[in-house]
């Protein structure tokens, strides 16, 4: 990843979670960090279960967006740019 500032984040929902049980759970809520580079291999940047973020299938995951009631009672702003283990703590 580049080091030119805070990775911009996106929510996304598991929707699949194949080989990969113990780190991710179907139906819950990640935090997905922009990855170009991953990307282009059809693969998403993803904080999981342990906290760290891992490349999976994009498949696995569909992008989601919360209602701004929602974002404001989590302190989320569009465009999220906080720090993403913040983040999966949510």
């Amino acid at each position: 990843m580049s080091k030119q500032g805070p990775a911009k984040v996106k929510l996304v929902v598991c929707v699949c979670n194949d080989d990969y049980p113990a780190s991710l759970e179907v139906r819950k809520i990640y935090c997905a960090i922009a990855d170009p580079s991953a990307a282009a291999h059809d693969l998403l940047r993803v904080i999981d279960e342990t906290g760290q973020d891992y490349l999976y299938p994009a498949r696995f995951f569909k992008p989601i967006e919360l209602p701004p009631a929602v974002r404001r009672a989590l302190r989320l702003r569009p465009g999220m740019r906080r720090k993403p283990a913040r983040m999966a703590r949510l």
